[in-house]
């Protein structure tokens, strides 16, 4: 267990820390987005640390984006109960999401590799925790945000899938 990993689980447990001031913290709005932003930070530092002290581990590579694909779903699930957001936005991202878990356990499993994200996902994850941040807060945009957001990790979905493709027929 090093450090990356540590922060990775510290992701796990503030998805339902995330859930419970949304819910059950009167203006919980500010203690929800300051433990989404943290999710966030620990996400950047666990990737920088990963790579920069060479301390890659096979469950960080498989469990790093776990926890982020946890939160996001949680965060957007949240949003629809509380009618902040349209349920097709969470729809596309749980079908895409788990599509890709699958594809990656897949190619993971057969090739002992991993695809690393492309710009166009790591764009659209920046985006959407943007736009969660203005849809917890209400602000004006927040959904045209999150839209655009969709937009671009469904075009990161479909270089994944090109990816996938090619590294998968590979002997």
């Amino acid at each position: 267990m090093n450090i990356p990993n540590t922060l990775t689980l510290i992701r796990f447990v503030l998805i339902p820390v995330f859930v419970y001031s949304f819910f059950y913290i009167n203006n919980g709005n500010i203690y929800a987005a300051v433990v989404f932003l943290i999710s966030g930070i620990t996400d950047v530092l666990d990737g920088y640390i990963a790579r920069h002290y060479n301390q890659i581990t096979k469950v960080g590579i498989l469990m790093d984006p776990l926890a982020d694909k946890l939160m996001i779903i949680t965060v957007l699930l949240s949003l629809w109960a509380k009618g902040v957001i349209p349920f097709f936005i969470i729809l596309i991202v749980i079908i895409k999401e788990v599509t890709m878990i699958i594809g990656a356990f897949i190619l993971y499993k057969r090739r002992d590799i991993t695809i690393p994200a492309n710009r166009f996902g790591k764009t659209a994850t920046l985006l959407f925790y943007v736009a969660i941040i203005f849809s917890i807060f209400d602000w004006p945009y927040g959904l045209t945000l999150m839209i655009i957001a969709l937009l671009l990790a469904l075009v990161a979905f479909f270089i994944y899938s090109i990816e996938f493709r090619l590294y998968n027929k590979k002997q």
